[in-house]
This record gives C-alpha cells, structure tokens and sequence, in this order.
C-alpha cells in the first residue's frame, strides 16, 4: 500500500482465490493488477472515510442487517430500505420503525420515496425536525412494476420537471439544518428513453451532495450485466461524486469498476444478501490487503443467530416476527452450502428463537465456504420484463395537469406497506 496524501490511498487488486489460503485467511503471493485510487467523500458536513455504500433494499436494510454489515466494513454509508414519503406523513406504524437506527450506527442515512412533490417534502420536514436522520437519499431507481406504474422510482425522471420539484424541496427542507441529499437514478426507462445525464446534471444543479448510478435500465430490471461505461460517463460529466452500482459480487469487483469508471465509490445491492462479509473483503481491498473472509459454515451460523437476535430486538421482543423475517436471509446464507432440503425447509418452518438454535445445532460446523457460490450472483436475476407506465409518459418530458391530478390522487397504498 502507498500513500500518495492524507486523503488519498494508491491501493492494488488481486484475485481471492489466487492469494489467500482457503482456511487461514493468509495471504499468499500474486501478481498485482493495475493500481486504484480511492479517496474519502464530502456529503456536506459529512465525512465517508471510505466511499462504500449498502444499498437500501426494500425488506432487507433494516437495522439488524445494516449493523451486522456496518461490524464487518469499512466507515461507510449503510442506507435504511426505502421509506415510503405518504406512509411516513401518515405515521405509519411500519414507516416509522423502518425509520429507526441502532445506537452504533456511525451515520444515519434514510432513503425516501415518493411521486407527490409536496408529500415528498413533508415527510422530509418529519424527517428534519424528529432529527431521524444524518442524510437522506431520494429513490429514482426502483424498477418495481408496482413502483413504476405510478410513475415513482426509475420512471420518474423521465418527467424533469417532476424530478427537479422533488429534489428542490427536499433539498431546501434538508439544507436548513445541513442534511446532505443525494439520489439514486437508473440508466433510463430502456435505452431508446435514456434519462441518467440529464438526471444527474439536475441533481447537481438543485443541491444534491452525491449520485448514486445503477448501471441498467428499468426493462434491463437485473438481469444481464449493467453497463459500468454509463458510470464513467456520468462521472466525467458531473462534479459531484458518482457512486457506481450494480453487479458487485466481490471485492474484486467494487476494486474493477473504481478502476473502469473512476467512479468517487461502490454500491452494494444484491452482492452482499446472505454476505454481510463482503464489506470486509471490500475494506481490505480498499486498504491493499489482500486478505479476504473464508467462513466456516459455523461462522455463518453464527452470524445467523445474531441476525435472529437483533431482529427480535427490532420487533419490539415479537420471536415470530422475527424468525419469520429471517427466513429468507437463512436461505441467502445456506446458499451453496450442501445441507439438504429437509434442512432448509426446516429452517422456513421457524418459529421462535429456541427453533432456529435447534437447527443451527444440527448443522457441520467445520464445513467450509462453497468455492462454486463466491463471488458470484446473488438473489433473484430477474431478467428484462416489460415496463408499465402511467398510461401516456412518454408522450412528453414534462407532466400534464391532468397526469399530475392523477398521480397525486389519495391513494391509500401509499400510506402502507
């Protein structure tokens, strides 16, 4: 590793399986690929010593998951899962424990969603004067068909002026008490309806601290692989940091498109379900080392429990809940592992505390790591889909009177989950 300043650190790539012995941890000796520089980011008064970001992920970044990551990685931004603007303004019982932190959370970062610029703005305002949070990140990139129909999510900054209106007031609400916000865009609707050079020119003209680029369209969904070259593009056009988003698997990866796109810093999304490590393969990456984590699967029950524990602490003491909201991270951690059906089902069948103990204790614990899932894809690939729409959103770049009547309609799904 060498220092270049005090902000700066020249650090190098290198192969998981070619430098570390699979059971010590150790590094072994390779060949060096081209060298990254990394540097930390300003978001306002807010300092990311290292520019990795957890992603918000709709049913998965609450706080038990985002503190199991944050233990593991670097001092970064570990975003809450999407918060819904008009369930926030209705106080909503969900909303608000989504909204919630852990003590050592280092930086409380939340991501807010919505279409209404006005209702996007009060539950800013809740968010400013309850003191919820250090930073807020706006949501335009969701590709989700009940997202996007509304004209929400990655659809939305097809309508600029939509987009601009958002940003302007949750940036004017957030600037009042030095709250950085930054956005999270997609390429374009498809690629004959690209949006992501213009999106991020307007995010930096009306204030925001920070884009955030996953590299495909909302037809491409996630399937394939996203388009790295789109983040150096944007990069290059902006001022403002660009973190890069999209199919990091590996440290290896989050190390190959710093280096490709010149991207400010990395988001985690899929990469790191049933994973929680991989922010500390990331961190060493970041710092020249080449050491990366090799769990046992009695390491990966052990980081099970503790997911099961913390979320029975989020669930106010509810067991059930708890479990039952474990059960597909279980299956994201068994993941490779040869352990059985009967095994897995028996884990969905969980109830209580006492019953994913049970099953932990039937597991090999010296049983190591699958060489054919690291590094590799992680959750549903979803290939590209049809994209719905509000009926006419292409027509035009900015939204009718009669478009935004009918987006901005009282809709009780908003105010749920």
């Amino acid at each position: 590793m060498t220092k270049t300043n005090d902000d700066e650190t020249v650090i190098s790539a290198r192969h998981e399986t070619d430098n570390l012995d699979p059971r010590t941890d150790a590094p072994a000796p390779g060949a060096s690929a081209e060298p990254v520089t990394i540097a930390p980011v300003q978001l306002g008064p807010i300092t990311v010593p290292t520019p990795v970001v957890l992603s918000p992920m709709a049913g998965v970044t609450n706080w038990p998951f985002r503190v199991i990551c944050e233990e593991y990685g670097p001092d970064g931004l570990y975003v809450a899962e999407m918060i819904t603007a008009r369930a926030l303004v209705a106080r909503n019982p969900k909303a608000l424990r989504l909204c919630r932190f852990a003590p050592s959370e280092k930086i409380r970062s939340l991501q807010l969603y919505g279409v209404n610029p006005a209702i996007v703005e009060q539950a800013a305002h809740i968010v400013v004067d309850e003191h919820m949070a250090d930073h807020v990140d706006l949501n335009f990139g969701c590709p989700v068909p009940k997202v996007t129909r509304r004209g929400g999510g990655s659809a939305l900054p097809w309508k600029t002026d939509l987009f601009r209106e958002i940003i302007q007031r949750v940036v004017r609400v957030c600037g009042e008490s030095n709250i950085p916000v930054t956005a999270k865009i997609r390429v374009g609707i498809d690629h004959e309806h690209e949006t992501f050079m213009e999106a991020g020119r307007i995010a930096q003209e009306e204030g925001c601290a920070a884009v955030t680029l996953h590299a495909r369209t909302t037809a491409e969904y996630y399937g394939g692989h996203s388009d790295w070259s789109r983040i150096g593009e944007l990069t290059e056009a902006l001022d403002i940091p660009v973190f890069g988003n999209g199919d990091i698997w590996g440290a290896d990866d989050a190390l190959a498109m710093v280096r490709e796109t010149g991207c400010a810093g990395v988001a985690i999304g899929r990469g790191c379900q049933g994973r929680p490590w991989l922010f500390a393969d990331i961190k060493h990456a970041f710092a020249g080392d080449p050491t990366r984590v090799n769990p046992t699967l009695g390491d990966v029950c052990r980081v099970i429990e503790r997911h099961a524990e913390l979320l029975v602490e989020f669930y106010d003491g509810d067991e059930r809940m708890a479990v039952h909201d474990l059960r597909k991270h279980v299956a994201w951690y068994l993941k490779g592992f040869p352990v059985g059906g009967s095994t897995r089902k028996a884990f969905m069948e969980c109830e209580s505390l006492e019953d994913v103990r049970r099953e932990i204790g039937k597991l090999d614990p010296a049983m190591t790591f699958p060489e054919r899932v690291k590094d590799k894809p992680r959750g549903r690939v979803r290939f590209a889909k049809k994209v719905h729409l509000p009926y006419g959103w292409l027509d035009s770049r900015e939204t009718t009177h009669e478009q935004r009547e009918t987006l901005f309609g009282d809709d009780p799904m908003d105010a749920s989950y």
